[in-house]
């Protein structure tokens, strides 16, 4: 009954452990994709000329990574937190092992004392032909094999302790190895963090001396944008109109969708969420929609797509099936392309050259062209976005996460 109640305890401790490892794990997997995010945003966005006309995008750089520097020192915080607690339990039950282990020794040791003094046979066999009557000696009989049962129970759990005492002290030892890293890592990040926000401070005196040049650069750059995202919707709206020529149906918004163009498009929709990124690495700078400029306040920054830095010379490619609708030329003969899947319609900015013609029929992953990379910055940006029929849609939601 009692080894019942030893192992119950200790099942139970190990669980505990389980749990809060599975917290552990979160975080340890989560600061393992913030140290991967700061790589790739020192990869792809810190390669800008130090001209006086980047000032403005190595600010918006600087305060990126000291966002996610910031939040990489929150996590590994909490981990160490988390180590801390594990340490103590391992502690205390290390202690309460130990006595444990002490006081089962010393049982053990009266036990073989008592028994090396009557172990010899001849003792026991009087002891059970003393006996007075059947039941007596039986009775006898049963206690002799209770108290070498008793021993060997006693053994077992001396044996057992002894062992979970080990795990425990090698765990001990892991933890806090794992635990003077965590505090290692902590101090390197608070003094990049340090350094980042002293250059932060520098490059904003810089920018506030320019800060009416760069609010007028912003606002001819959102002009341009609205400009495409009007360019856009004529297309669009002049590809609805063509495809219910001949049908009757002019009164409808929508397109006229064959049956083959249902198929798509329900294909399309069924994969919301796991669609392919629409370029093989890359980090997402601005989101979708109405957002305050990361720099300058009181600018407001407004997006029908998601701007998305690569590396020099990346490819766009399309994010599902579907055929080639419009091809277009923007300023500094930079390209658009529009791939329309039933009815709805993914949008590739910002293309150098573009590798497919009008008509074609593209195929998910297929490269669409080579993403155009700033001259001055030295960045690659593609802007993607996402319609159904003419209504801009965030197409974050629509893709899967990036590999």
């Amino acid at each position: 009954m009692k080894l019942r109640v030893i192992f119950f305890i200790l099942f139970s401790i190990v669980f505990s452990f389980s749990s809060i490892g599975q917290s552990k794990n979160q975080l340890e997997k989560k600061r393992k994709q913030l140290q991967q995010e700061i790589k790739e945003t020192q990869n792809l966005l810190f390669k800008s000329k130090k001209e006086a006309e980047t000032l403005l995008s190595e600010l918006d750089d600087l305060n990126k990574i000291i966002s996610v520097r910031s939040r990489l020192i929150r996590t590994i915080q909490a981990e160490a937190e988390k180590l801390a607690n594990e340490i103590a339990i391992n502690e205390k039950e290390i202690t309460s092992l130990e006595k444990e282990l002490t006081i089962l020794k010393q049982d053990y040791a009266d036990m073989v004392v008592k028994s090396y003094k009557s172990k010899n046979k001849q003792s026991r066999l009087m002891f059970l032909l003393s006996s007075e009557n059947f039941t007596q000696a039986y009775k006898r009989i049963q206690y002799l094999n209770q108290y070498a049962n008793y021993r060997k129970q006693q053994g077992e759990r001396i044996k057992f302790s002894t062992n979970k005492l080990g795990v425990l002290t090698d765990s001990l030892r892991t933890k806090e190895d794992e635990k003077r890293l965590l505090l290692g890592l902590h101090v390197k990040q608070k003094d990049s963090v340090d350094k980042e926000k002293n250059s932060q401070v520098k490059l904003v005196g810089k920018v506030k001396a320019k800060e009416q040049k760069y609010i007028a650069e912003i606002k001819n750059k959102q002009a341009e944008e609205r400009k495409i995202d009007k360019a856009i919707e004529r297309l669009i709206a002049e590809a609805i109109k063509k495809s219910k020529k001949g049908t009757g149906k002019k009164s409808s918004s929508g397109f006229h969708l064959t049956p083959e163009d249902k198929n798509l498009a329900s294909s399309f929709v069924a994969n919301k969420g796991k669609l392919p990124w629409p370029l093989k690495k890359g980090l997402v700078t601005r989101k979708y929609g109405t957002q305050p400029h990361p720099t300058l306040a009181g600018i407001t920054m407004q997006s029908s797509g998601i701007h998305i830095a690569t590396e020099k010379g990346s490819k766009a490619k399309s994010v599902f099936k579907g055929k080639v609708m419009s091809i277009q030329l923007q300023s500094g003969r930079k390209k658009l392309v529009l791939i329309q899947h039933g009815n709805y319609i993914t949008a590739y900015k910002n293309l150098d050259n573009v590798m497919v013609k009008l008509g074609d029929q593209i195929t998910t992953n297929q490269e669409i062209g080579t993403i155009h990379t700033d001259a001055v910055t030295g960045k690659t940006i593609l802007i993607f976005s996402l319609f159904k029929e003419t209504q801009k849609l965030n197409p974050e939601p629509w893709i899967g996460k990036i590999l």
